[in-house]
């Protein structure tokens, strides 16, 4: 992290930005299509993440699936599932990583937009509070919008209340009721989504970067739905447990790392 930070300049959330865009660049645009450019938006046709803990919210949300996917209701659940667990993710999963500064997921920090055409789905935030370290040199700039832990098991503390027990379990909760789908099966697709954020977007040596891959998993409980290892060309290579149940539509797709491959 750099040393001084200008008070006129400091934004918490300008290194995890950096990292997105440096995983644009390698990847692709496409890389960063479910995600609104610059992160943080304030333009008009967003919804608040919260809708989408609701009933109705839901309903909504799992319609334009079955369009985007023209698939059984089960199956564009679990897609739909797995795409919106990996944007909501990808910053915070990947703030951690390479910057050690988590942005709040929480549905009321969250905007998405859906659809039923190509990208299905992206998300933003709007009035962002990042978790930060007391360490982080932003600490002393007074820079508003900090929540400010003591060490890192602190930080995987907060990533995990803010992602997971505030907005994926209530909203896996109302996926549920509405789908026939395990428990099981949709937290294998935030595992599998957590560790190919950090495989394409952590710039860290392969061993690092599996490392944090576990680190992460297992404060988020989901470390055993993955089975990962390094990749000798770089990156990880990831082997579900679950299926996202891709291989039911219309034009079957099996995933590289689908456990019916295995």
């Amino acid at each position: 992290m750099t040393a001084l930070i200008s008070r006129a300049t400091a934004d918490p959330l300008a290194p995890v930005i950096a990292s997105l865009t440096r995983m644009g660049l390698r990847h692709g645009k496409e890389s960063l299509q479910g995600l609104s450019a610059g992160l943080v938006t304030h333009a008009p046709g967003w919804r608040s993440a919260a809708e989408l803990l609701t009933a109705d919210g839901v309903s909504d949300w799992l319609a334009a699936a079955e369009g985007r996917w023209s698939a059984q209701p089960h199956a564009a659940a679990a897609l739909a599932w797995k795409c919106y667990s990996y944007w909501l993710a990808l910053p915070a999963v990947l703030g951690f990583a390479a910057s050690r500064r988590v942005p709040l997921m929480t549905p009321d920090h969250v905007l998405v937009r859906f659809s039923e055409r190509q990208p299905f789905l992206t998300v933003a935030l709007r009035r962002p509070v990042t978790a930060v370290l007391a360490t982080d040199p932003i600490v002393a700039t007074d820079t508003p919008g900090l929540l400010i832990v003591e060490d890192e098991d602190e930080l995987l503390g907060v990533l995990r209340r803010s992602l997971v027990d505030a907005h994926l379990d209530p909203m896996l909760d109302e996926v549920r009721k509405q789908a026939r789908l395990s428990r099981r099966t949709l937290w294998g697709s935030v595992a599998s989504g957590v560790s190919y954020a950090l495989s394409r977007g952590f710039v860290a040596p392969p061993a690092t970067v599996l490392d944090t891959a576990h680190r992460v998993l297992g404060a988020l409980g989901a470390d055993d739905l993955v089975e990962l290892s390094v990749r000798e060309q770089g990156g990880l290579d990831i082997k579900r447990r679950t299926c996202c149940l891709a291989f039911t539509l219309p034009t079957p797709k099996v995933c590289t790392s689908c456990c019916i491959r295995q």
